[in-house]
């Protein structure tokens, strides 16, 4: 019903009246090439204020797609359609005053010129209320990155280079898989923020999060990036729940030219990006980018021991560190154990052994690089001055290491995208399919367990971790009839043992390696399997419904989700891909009143799902206007939004051996938690209701959130954008490990008698489980953002920002856990500028360590600081860029997700040819 709904608005879009000005008789038909005439060609220049030209700068006719750019000498040439004299147009640069120009003679040249201006002021974003509106007049807490910012970045990945931002926090779980969040409970997946490249979702639809910028635009195809902090999901849907970032695309029409970017930098760092754009005829505009990225990983090395592991570092007994797989823990008990020798030593009775695992660079293998390569193509066509079909496909595969309940190698991961748009300048219908596959990746944990129960070279039989166990034993006991003391029999059994271990010097590491990355059958192989399918339809019309500045504006959007896995990943055991829907409308309504000093805006969005209860997310914003020109912006929301469990959390099924991943959206899951209230381990006291839990079926994670804010220029060239903000949160999503069935029912005393052995088995019911839940603890956060902007110099422009972010503590039991992962305080002081033909720019930024936990790993992340700087030449007659930049300067080696690596410094040095 809704898809058809949305097809409909198609025939809205064809049928709403031409442009103002444009009679229906003037109208080309849609296929006939016409070559403008000269009196249809409008000509001039834009200059500076001192008469300097603006190459770059866009012109538009108003109203319309109509538009070009200008050239090195800041000319421009444009075909005006058939409208009659007068029409408008705008004409716009980065950091100068947007200028309306009235046509009245198109014999004319025209001469504009655009005064400089704060940029912060003259900004117009489309995101915060999916309309045109100055960034001033934003209902809610936004940021714009523009082009000149852009090609300023010092890190040779896009996303790292919006850590200088205010409330924005990174977390790079390798070089190309980083993720931004905002407002707290920051992870290495983004799951809470919505990431947009011309509002087309870049999530993989397997794995529930976006890839670093894998699916997004090369940054010389990237016309601007805004962000939205805070609740969005009034307009956006599931997942806004802190956030949007949306990446704009620079449109064929407007900024035809080749371009080619080369750099290459430490750590092998090689980039290649490309782009080239044609404006076939007045109609008719196609694109093609393409990139490629190759660079030495950084790969994570912190071997402090594990929240999990039962001995602290540097136990004779073993321990298991957060950076090594395949430490394999097994307690000596008296009971039957295959993995254990017969005869253990009473005196290792209740003790855990761990066997030595690999590290990061041990299980790669030598294959330590990342690479990311995109080739992405657009067709637009013009049906009419203000409605523009495009079609587009992008491709892109890549090799990163990326953290979720492991790390895991995604080699060769690809991903492929489709679009099709009708868009006019009331409003669209747009339809996108993503495609992934998982191809060669493989986890590491998987991987490493899998090493350790190989058949050892010695004929026995046996398992490496199995001779492990036996030498253990054997040593221990030698010693200890020797009268050795039990500290030091068990270093001596520790060194005897190490000596059975796998390593990479044996013959058969090498050949047991790749026969497991190969291999994605359960219990043999750790390679990943899947291959899954996103498809999005959605449709938006704004009106202007009466002259007193109402705006109106109403929207639907339908996605469906075909999971496939063989059964390695998802529940799709039975052959047949798992299907999953969701669905939703939305209507926002913006008044202005008071000569335009207020504007008032109500939004408000209703969703649908296949597994869960109806979402209602509302929001509501004033912005009250005082001074002169407007200068003094002071703003007030409320809102509400919610993040919808990811396919994962919905419907993971992963048998690893040692333990089982589920999804939890059926009947919940009962069982036995590792420890109760109290701190007791199970299996230490009989009584165990103590230990007893339910985990209901996941339902929709909430957030309520209320801000206040002010934008303006406090002094004269002096723009301070400032904003609080206090959220409630409620049925967060965590994960779970327990004692329970398959099928969700509570063991019987007989399942758990049973023991280790049993829960390891696949083919038994009671296991150990590992799901996700709704918590029930409600979880209060505020936080304050500030930047200041001085911008009365071109040549040097200073600025500063500052994050807050606080959890209300007190309110939260012992022993829960929050994953608020957030740094409390955080920095960033800079200055950029332009001197001629010399750009730079150089920041500072700093943020306070603190405590992260995460489903892979829990700890303590230490404070961290990185001076990042570029610069840039220009060189017009050859119509190039020479750029050079540097990421961490001193090298500080930053650890930004607990399990990640430490990041250095990467420098880097180019050159960029723009060729008209």
């Amino acid at each position: 019903m809704l898809p058809s709904a949305l097809l409909l608005a198609a025939g809205v879009l064809l049928a709403a009246p031409p442009p103002d000005g444009v009679p229906a008789a003037t109208r080309r038909p849609l296929l006939k090439r016409q070559t403008p005439t000269p009196n249809q060609m409008i000509s001039g220049v834009v200059l500076t204020e001192e008469g300097q030209p603006l190459p770059g700068a866009t012109i538009f006719v108003k109203g319309t797609f109509i538009g070009t750019s200008t050239n090195a000498n800041g000319e421009f040439v444009l075909a005006r359609d058939a409208r009659p004299l007068p029409f408008t147009l705008v004409v716009a640069y980065v950091g100068h005053v947007t200028q309306e120009v009235a046509v009245t003679d198109a014999a004319a040249p025209l001469r504009v010129v655009l005064p400089y201006s704060t940029e912060q002021v003259s900004q117009v974003v489309m995101s915060a209320s999916r309309i045109e509106e100055n960034i001033q007049l934003s209902p809610v807490t936004v940021d714009k990155v523009s082009r000149t910012d852009l090609e300023r970045q010092a890190t040779p990945e896009l996303l790292t280079s919006l850590a200088r931002l205010k409330g924005l926090d990174i977390s790079s779980a390798s070089m190309l898989f980083t993720s931004l969040s905002t407002r707290g409970f920051n992870t290495a997946k983004s799951e809470r923020v919505v990431q947009l490249t011309d509002y087309q979702d870049t999530q993989l639809p397997s794995l529930g999060l976006s890839p670093g910028n894998l699916l997004g635009l090369p940054e010389l195809d990237i016309e601007s990036v805004e962000i939205i902090h805070g609740p969005a999901s009034a307009l956006y849907g599931a997942n806004a729940l802190s956030g949007v970032i949306l990446f704009n695309s620079r449109d064929a029409f407007v900024s035809p030219g080749l371009g080619v970017r080369l750099r290459g930098g430490q750590r092998d760092l090689l980039d290649a990006q490309v782009r080239y754009a044609h404006k076939i005829n007045e109609r008719l505009a196609v694109k093609v980018t393409g990139s490629a990225l190759r660079a030495r990983d950084w790969l994570a090395t912190n071997y402090a021991a594990a929240a999990t592991s039962v001995n602290p570092a540097g136990s004779p007994l073993g321990y298991d560190p957060i950076n090594s797989y395949g430490n394999y823990g097994v307690q000596f008990t008296p009971a039957p154990n295959p993995v254990l020798p017969v005869g253990i030593n009473p005196e290792l009775y209740g003790q855990t052994v761990y066997t030595p695992g690999f590290s990061e660079r041990e299980l790669v293998a030598g294959d330590d690089h990342t690479s990311a390569y995109r080739l992405q193509g657009t067709a637009a066509y013009l049906l009419r001055p203000n409605l523009k079909l495009t079609a587009e496909a992008r491709l892109a595969q890549a090799t990163a290491t990326y953290q979720n309940l492991s790390r895991f190698r995604v080699k060769d991961l690809q991903a492929q995208q489709y679009r099709a748009e009708l868009k006019s300048s009331r409003g669209f219908v747009r339809l996108y399919t993503t495609h992934d596959a998982a191809n060669r990746s493989y986890e590491l944990n998987q991987l490493g367990n899998l090493l350790q129960e190989a058949p050892d070279n010695d004929g026995s039989g046996r398992s490496f971790a199995q001779t492990y166990f036996a030498t253990y034993n054997t040593e221990y006991t030698r010693q200890r009839q020797a009268g050795t003391s039990v500290e030091a029999a068990r270093q001596a059994a520790q060194q005897a043992a190490d000596a059975t271990r796998l390593t990479p010097a044996n013959p058969r590491f090498a050949s047991l390696h790749r026969q497991i990355i190969n291999d994605d059958k359960p219990g043999r192989g750790a390679r990943q399997r899947f291959g899954s399918q996103l498809t999005d339809l959605s449709a938006q019309y704004s009106l202007p419904v009466s002259d007193f500045g109402t705006v109106l504006t109403a929207g639907a959007a339908y996605r469906h989700y075909r999971l496939g896995s063989g059964g390695q990943l998802f529940a799709d055991t039975t052959g047949r891909s798992i299907t999953n829907y969701e669905y939703g409308a939305y209507g926002q309504v913006i008044q202005t009143l008071l000569h335009d000093r207020l504007k008032l805006s109500a939004a408000a969005r209703v969703d649908e799902f296949r597994n869960f209860t109806t979402a209602l997310s509302p929001r509501a914003a004033a912005v009250y206007s005082v001074g002169p020109d407007q200068r003094h912006n002071f703003r007030a929301s409320y809102g509400q939004a919610y993040r919808a469990p990811s396919q994962l959390e919905q419907y993971v099924y992963e048998d690893l051996g040692y333990a089982i991943f589920l999804g939890n959206v059926r009947n919940g899951y009962q069982g036995y938690r590792a420890t109760n209230d109290q701190g007791q381990a199970f299996g230490t006291t009989p009584d165990l209701s103590s230990f007893r839990t339910t985990l209901a079926p996941l339902d929709l994670e909430r957030a309520t959130t209320w801000e206040v804010g002010y934008r303006g220029l406090v002094l004269p060239n002096l723009y301070l954008d400032a904003s609080y903000f206090r959220s409630e949160y409620r049925n967060f999503i965590a994960t779970q490990v327990i004692l329970g069935n398959v099928d969700g029912s509570l063991p019987t005393l007989p399942q758990i008698a049973a023991g280790w052995p049993t829960y390891s088995n696949r083919t038994q019911p009671t296991r150990i489980l590992f799901t996700y839940f709704n918590s029930r603890q409600q979880l209060h956060t505020q936080g304050v953002t500030a930047a200041l902007t001085y911008t009365g110099w071109r040549t040097v422009v200073p600025t500063v920002n500052y994050s807050f972010n606080d959890l209300n503590r007190s309110e939260v039991p012992a022993g829960v856990a929050t994953y608020f992962n957030t740094p409390r305080h955080k920095f960033n002081a800079g200055v950029s500028g332009t001197i001629s033909r010399f750009g730079y720019l150089l920041n500072y930024r700093w943020a306070q360590g603190h405590y992260q936990e995460m489903p892979f790993a829990a700890g303590y992340v230490a404070s961290f600081s990185s001076t990042d700087a570029s610069v840039r030449y220009q060189l017009p007659k050859l119509h190039a860029v020479l750029q050079a930049g540097v990421s961490n300067a001193f090298d500080a080696r930053n650890v930004q997700v607990i399990g990640g690596p430490q990041i250095g410094r990467l420098a880097f040095a180019g050159v960029e040819l723009n060729l008209p």
